[in-house]
């Protein structure tokens, strides 16, 4: 079964303008970023392809960890990308994932070697994860904590 997914974009100027998106759920503002010598107004395809890669990711390991009956206290991410610009020519060279897994106070003592191993198996599932693959180099850096453990922060990411 083929699922087709559908954007319409409109850009009107040259390359310091902006344009929008429409991608079902995803309608922005879209422009090239002050870094990168533009006018930095909306998002920008460096940080969709790490917002694609990124919740592909989440999306995965929360799917596994379900799959193996764990429910997390708590499940969060911070990704990171690194964009190299040599000579003028823009390469997305890494993706790091740093998950947080916070088990249940209860979790059995297996959990916490599964919820790990999960971690690092759900970037090689994720689907953008394997259309990247061989172009933007993947890693994942995970924390696995059990809720109410000493030193486990209360705060969001």
């Amino acid at each position: 079964m083929k699922h087709p997914f559908h954007l319409k974009a409109v850009w009107n100027g040259g390359r310091n303008s902006e344009g929008h998106i429409d991608a079902g759920g995803l309608r922005t503002v879209i422009s090239i970023p002050q870094e990168m010598g533009g006018p930095g107004t909306g998002t920008n395809p460096d940080e969709m392809l790490l917002g694609a890669a990124a919740t592909c990711y989440l999306i995965t390991l929360a799917a596994m960890l379900e799959r193996s009956e764990i429910v997390p206290a708590q499940l969060t991410l911070a990704s990171e990308a690194t964009v190299d610009v040599t000579n003028n020519v823009f390469t997305y060279e890494r993706i790091v994932h740093r998950p947080r897994i916070v088990l249940q106070a209860d979790a059995a003592p297996g959990q916490l070697k599964t919820a790990e191993r999960l971690a690092h198996k759900a970037e090689a599932s994720c689907m953008i994860s394997r259309a990247v693959a061989g172009n933007v180099q993947i890693q994942t850096q995970p924390v696995i904590e059990v809720a109410g453990e000493e030193g486990q922060a209360q705060e969001e990411l």
